[in-house]
């Protein structure tokens, strides 16, 4: 399974993936992301907005709803959305599959079900670009969208910075 999930992360972006492995630095708190990942000005003040964005991230994920009842799908539904509009709106995440990625990284598997509907929400949003909400609203497939059931195995690969690559 890491070896499909490796292949599935080396087809994105180069832009998606750095976006990805900075978002889990910040996201599960595996280092200093200023240190690792800010080299201007411009990167620092990027980093520390996430780190706001994010700062949910725990009350999100004992949010996950476990019997589906409205009540919880409402509580935790807001909030994730609002985090998905954050991430989409650094137009660094360009398909449903890098949001998928991050996402059952930072939340675990019991979030899959609900990631079509915030991903589709957030993309609708006005804060998003139209060109940028096209293009993200047609990145979801019918097959992503309609899936019948979802997995509840966790991810095994949760890609890391690499000095050589990165600082190239």
């Amino acid at each position: 399974m890491a070896i499909g999930e490796m292949r599935e992360f080396a087809a994105f972006a180069a832009c998606e993936q750095r976006y990805i492995k900075r978002s889990l630095d910040i996201g599960l708190g595996r280092c200093d992301a200023f240190k690792l990942w800010g080299r201007t000005g411009a990167e620092n003040t990027a980093i520390r907005r996430q780190y706001v964005a994010y700062q949910d991230l725990k009350v999100l994920r004992d949010l996950v709803p476990q019997e589906g009842a409205m009540s919880e799908v409402e509580r935790f539904i807001g909030k994730l959305v609002r985090m998905t509009a954050f991430d989409l709106s650094q137009e660094r995440l360009n398909s449903f599959s890098a949001f998928r990625f991050l996402y059952e990284r930072l939340l675990g598997p019991d979030a899959r079900p609900y990631l079509p509907a915030a991903f589709c929400a957030a993309a609708a949003l006005p804060t998003i670009r139209p060109q940028q909400r096209k293009v993200l609203l047609q990145s979801l497939s019918e097959a992503a969208a309609t899936a019948p059931g979802w997995s509840d195995r966790r991810p095994s690969f949760y890609p890391e910075y690499v000095e050589d690559i990165e600082a190239a």
